[in-house]
């Protein structure tokens, strides 16, 4: 699998290879809210041995991503109500706030580049790309984070983004791309601005918009 929010993962272990790609498989919905998984069908899907399998259906549950049943079986959690809540005030935290931080160190560069994976995801949503669309996404707002230079706060969303990403994939399959609003756009010009207020207000506006479609869809 392609490890796209990821780029340079050829020379990782192959544990750390493994769990790269499962958590794919459940950020970007190839796993849905609801289904089993086995160690036995990930090894025939990876292609790849039952311990590094093991060891990250281990981490994965550990980050809330999975969770462990009786039976020793492992599902992909579905969002209810209250769970999506909870998930719309950590991620209005945290994510307005990592905008604002990266308005104030934004270099031209990395606005080229966040301009770039925005280009990507509108070609995406015009094509009716879904799987593209998550990815890109997915990019985007990663590759923001990681111009905010706080990767505690970082890390933090990220295990965030693979709790709803499942139900994010139903979403997109519900309404199509092109009908999901972003704010990227509001949010490039306020990076271009350095304007940490106007950042983050955008991306509150992108958090709400997209939880509140995902719990819509509920």
């Amino acid at each position: 699998m392609n490890n796209a929010a990821e780029p340079g993962g050829a020379g990782l272990p192959a544990h750390e290879h493994v769990y790269r790609q499962l958590r794919d498989l459940v950020l970007f919905g190839a796993l849905a809210p609801g289904e089993t998984v086995t160690i036995q069908g990930l090894t025939e899907r990876l292609g790849a041995g039952m311990t590094p399998v093991r060891e990250g259906l281990r981490r994965l549950t550990a980050e809330g991503a999975l969770l462990a049943q009786g039976n020793r079986r492992i599902v992909v959690p579905v969002l209810d109500a209250p769970a999506v809540a909870e998930l719309t005030e950590a991620r209005q935290a945290l994510e307005p706030r990592l905008a604002a931080r990266a308005a104030l160190g934004a270099t031209p560069d990395r606005i080229a580049e966040l301009r770039a994976i925005d280009a990507r995801l509108d070609r995406a949503i015009a094509r009716g790309d879904v799987p593209g669309y998550l990815r890109e996404n997915h990019a985007f707002h990663m590759a923001l984070n990681a111009m905010a230079r706080a990767p505690i706060l970082s890390a933090i969303t990220q295990g965030l983004w693979l709790r709803f990403g499942p139900s994010l994939r139903i979403v997109c399959g519900q309404v199509g791309t092109r009908n999901l609003p972003d704010q990227h756009k509001a949010l490039l010009d306020a990076l271009e601005a350095h304007d940490p207020e106007a950042a983050a207000a955008a991306m509150a506006r992108d958090v709400a918009q997209g939880m509140e479609m995902i719990a819509a869809a509920l």
